[in-house]
């Protein structure tokens, strides 16, 4: 099929290489002209694993094409997605659709025949009644029939979860585009992916219920972690035990600085200004919106408790930067609370992260990056491990303790032994541990 993606970001590009790798004919349109540039260079703006891979392979087969010119892109096209960016509003926290509304005026006017428009960027419920007025005032005889099909792609994983998705949401107001998105997802059916066709707004609403129930999820299993440092109960143990009840299931059970990343934050924060605008108080989100915010300065309180309550001149290193592992992404990152709580009393900070040292670097001032992990612990007064990267799962704290000039190791990760750091002469802090206790890392899956 003939597919346009509107937008070349993380969402968009992330679906044209899959669709285009499905065997579609695959447009990529951007207006940033250096993305797209970069783009037909072979220069992915993003760090997603496999992707600049997928995205050479079909580029070079001439599947996958980008151009900043969205008029033809939208007339070849059967069928146009909408994969642009919806951030956070300022001054309400809700979501800013202005670029989503753009782009369905200007697909209006460029479409010609009978085209499926796609919402896939993630949208607040109604946007896609908005989008189909939009469209029709601009083209009253456009022949076209507006559908919502939000995306699950997690930071990390995203191709895998494109190409083995858990479900595909379809929702749908015209029965003439079931027959044609069916057709999209057909090279899936050989891995008998779930099409849910529902709705329009059900669709809408179904991304941001389940992205708030997950960030309750993780927000829950912090504070019980909390509960059991200053009870001595062993965490990973009620990690465990209630995640083998099969209505609560194993996934998002880790302890740690909170949530954060493009998704969780700000579909918890749409959700409940959608919630107040309809009348119908989430107050269970609202509350995990609430914990979730402050836990993350937290974070650096508890590691200025670990070093004794001061640490006013003192060198932190911070190891790993990002929201999670296998990403570069920084938007709302705990360690950005972290890291000014600490900055703010009085510390000095070092870093390192495997991909996200230079999009760090926009978001939080005066950090000295070193070259791995073993550079951050040079000098450092206390080491703290926020992102539970691959590349800092085997390190040799021995080593990390002889480049330090003190011993304290604050693990929010939960991703060493307690013994085995104090073996290393490091004072060792986790979450949901009580000081003092040996508690073995658990098998708690985690995403």
């Amino acid at each position: 099929m003939r597919i346009t993606m509107i937008g070349s970001g993380y969402v968009g590009l992330v679906s044209g290489a899959c669709f285009a790798d499905f065997g579609h004919d695959v447009t990529c349109v951007d207006l940033n002209e250096q993305t797209i540039s970069a783009l037909k260079n072979g220069q992915i703006p993003i760090f997603e694993p496999g992707l600049e891979a997928l995205v050479s392979e079909n580029a070079k087969a001439g599947r996958l094409t980008f151009t900043t010119d969205l008029a033809p892109a939208v007339a070849n096209a059967e069928v146009v997605f909408i994969g642009v960016g919806t951030p956070s509003r300022r001054g309400d926290g809700h979501a800013d659709l202005s670029y989503v509304y753009a782009a369905a005026a200007d697909i209006a006017r460029a479409v010609t025949g009978f085209t499926v428009v796609v919402t896939k960027s993630t949208v607040p419920v109604g946007t896609g009644d908005e989008v189909e007025r939009i469209i029709r005032e601009t083209n009253p005889a456009a022949d076209v029939v507006v559908v919502s099909n939000p995306e699950f792609l997690r930071e990390g994983a995203a191709i895998e979860d494109f190409k083995k998705p858990d479900r595909i949401v379809i929702g749908l107001e015209d029965e003439r585009a079931r027959d044609v998105m069916s057709d999209v997802y057909r090279p899936l059916y050989l891995n008998q992916a779930p099409l849910m066709f529902t709705g329009r707004r059900t669709a809408e609403l179904i991304k941001y219920a389940g992205n708030a129930f997950l960030a309750m999820k993780i927000t829950f299993i912090n504070e019980m972690a909390d509960l059991c440092e200053r009870t001595g109960a062993n965490f990973q143990d009620v990690a465990r035990g209630i995640g083998l009840d099969g209505r609560i299931g194993s996934k998002f059970l880790n302890a740690g600085p909170g949530y954060g990343g493009s998704c969780f934050p700000t579909d918890t924060l749409v959700l409940v200004k959608t919630g107040q605008d309809y009348d119908a108080p989430l107050r269970l989100v609202e509350a995990t919106v609430e914990v979730n915010d402050r836990r993350k300065r937290a974070m650096g309180q508890k590691v200025i408790a670990a070093m004794g309550g001061n640490v006013r001149g003192k060198t932190i290193g911070i190891l790993g930067l990002t929201f999670k592992p296998n990403t570069d992404d920084m938007r709302d990152a705990p360690s950005i609370a972290a890291v000014q709580a600490l900055q703010d009393a009085g510390a000095k900070i070092s870093a390192f992260d495997p991909e996200g040292i230079e999009m760090a670097k926009q978001v939080i001032n005066n950090v000295d990056d070193a070259d791995d992990a073993y550079g951050v612990a040079d000098g450092a007064d206390g080491l703290v491990l926020v992102t539970e990267w691959s590349a800092f799962r085997g390190l040799d704290l021995k080593r990390l303790h002889a480049a330090m000039n003190g011993n304290t190791f604050v693990d929010l990760g939960n991703v060493y032994r307690q013994k085995e750091a104090e073996a290393a002469g490091l004072s060792y802090t986790s979450i949901g541990r009580a000081i003092g206790a040996d508690q073995t890392v658990g098998t708690i899956a985690a995403e």
